[in-house]
């Protein structure tokens, strides 16, 4: 017996890509949906909608996309115009770019932080650029105010929770403007 199945058009965004446990990429990556990374990607991850990095994820490479939601481990930038989640088990190594950032107690993350409207308009074609990045490697103000800069070499949100999060939550909860 056959079911009724209407074979409707899906909406690009709608589409799910996932790259299971066990399974190794090596090469860039680019959907208009959603890609779900839980194996390993040695290359860059471009999405549409988002990126998901679950607890056993790993990434070896710039990630690009509308939200991002980390969990397991980045060894690149990430830039996501929208928001960037970094849950207690994540780990990343490499500059963080977005309008909104939320740091979960636990979560590592060794590089700079780049927030506001203007950081997350970078745009994403050359992944070596630093537009807009202060030339420098101090961690100090940097070009303009929607930039709030973080470095740390132990980056753990876990050892001083309270300065951590009020970093991430000043910037992120602040409507300052160039503007």
């Amino acid at each position: 017996m056959q079911k009724n199945r209407t074979d409707a058009p899906r909406e690009l965004g709608d589409v799910v890509s996932i790259i299971g446990p066990g399974m190794k990429i090596v090469g860039d990556c680019s959907s208009d949906g959603t890609i779900r990374v839980e194996g390993k990607v040695e290359g860059s991850v471009n999405a549409g909608k988002s990126v998901v990095v679950g607890k056993d994820g790993v990434v070896k490479g710039d990630i690009s996309t509308q939200d991002a939601i980390i969990a397991g481990t980045v060894d690149g930038s990430v830039t996501a115009e929208s928001r960037v989640e970094l849950q207690a088990s994540c780990r990343v190594q490499g500059d963080i770019r977005s309008r909104r950032v939320k740091l979960d107690e636990g979560g590592q993350v060794d590089g700079q932080l780049h927030m506001g409207a203007s950081a997350a308009a970078r745009p994403s074609s050359a992944p070596g650029s630093s537009s807009g990045t202060p030339s420098s490697s101090s961690s100090g103000s940097s070009s303009g105010s929607s930039s709030g800069s973080s470095s740390a070499s132990t980056g753990s949100a876990g050892g001083k929770p309270a300065d951590a999060d009020k970093s991430a939550q000043t910037g992120a909860g602040s409507s300052r403007s160039n503007r």
